[in-house]
């Protein structure tokens, strides 16, 4: 069907601004990742300092005061996914993690935290109906609130009963290999043997011990343990996802670039043809 020059000059005035919102989105994912990153990996630093300190309580009081811990109370599934759309299909490969870890053999029915209203839809298509729903944050100075608010749900439901009797994972997107994504469950509790080994060589000249009540002790350590995971989680959740928005920009850019260059093309096209047309009648109507 052919276009007039009207409406190939429209076209081409839509597309030009609907590639600068494309640009301009692709920048701000791009900028939005970075501190998300940072914060990811400055929270290692804790997270590596938490874990120390269970390695020496375990250490010093016996592996099975934390991995033995009885009957476990309830069990804690906090998802991370998108408040934000144009990042493809990246709340459903997070929500079909949590299917699969929640259809899984041995896997025991319990309470369901989704964090972003996107993944909420994507977990109910999944057949995954989530019992409470948080907000992601905007910032990262947001992820050490939305980290410590997941931590007094988590221990409110609990019941008052020690965190050793909960068993709580982590689903999200993490980064892969090549700038790739990929969905993780990590388990938090009950704590892996492999967190409760001392290092071969301890950080510092003294073997460590401490003098405060060990179930005290044990709780802040337990605490800090989710803090810094779920903080982690969070960070890794919003970078990739910025990720998925940036590659899915890129797309998005190619494609209107080419359909610009097509359609100035045809413009092109039509206004020479109108010229051609002007000139030879300026020639007809001289001749005659």
């Amino acid at each position: 069907m052919a276009h007039t020059l009207e409406q190939l000059a429209r076209q081409e005035q839509t597309l030009v601004s609907i590639h600068g919102i494309v640009r301009t989105m692709k920048t701000l994912a791009a900028i939005n990742a970075a501190p998300y990153e940072q914060a990811a990996t400055a929270i290692d630093g804790f997270r590596q300092t938490v874990r120390h300190g269970l390695a020496a309580f375990a250490w010093r009081m016996g592996n099975q005061v934390l991995t033995d811990s009885g009957a476990m109370q309830r069990q804690v599934l906090v998802v991370f996914g998108s408040d934000h759309g144009f990042c493809g299909n990246y709340n459903a490969v997070v929500a079909r993690a949590a299917q699969h870890f929640l259809d899984a053999p041995g896997a025991q029915p319990g309470v369901v935290l989704c964090v972003g209203a996107r993944l909420h839809d994507a977990l109910a298509d999944a057949g995954v109906p989530a019992d409470q729903l948080l907000v992601p944050p905007a910032s990262v100075d947001g992820i050490g609130r939305l980290a410590g608010d997941i931590v007094t749900r988590v221990e409110q439901l609990g019941r008052g009963a020690p965190l050793t009797r909960l068993a709580v994972q982590l689903a999200y997107t993490r980064r892969a290999g090549h700038a790739e994504r990929e969905p993780h469950v990590a388990t938090l509790l009950p704590l892996q043997r492999a967190l409760l080994a001392p290092p071969r060589r301890w950080p510092g000249r003294s073997l460590p011990d401490f003098g405060m009540a060990p179930a005290a002790l044990l709780a802040a350590l337990l605490r800090h343990h989710v803090f810094a995971s779920v903080f982690h989680a969070a960070a890794e959740a919003l970078v990739t996802e910025n990720a998925a928005r940036l590659a899915l920009m890129q797309q998005a850019e190619q494609s209107v670039e080419e359909r610009l260059e097509t359609v100035r093309r045809e413009l092109s096209g039509v206004r020479q043809e109108q010229i051609t047309e002007e000139l030879m009648d300026i020639v007809i109507g001289h001749m005659q």
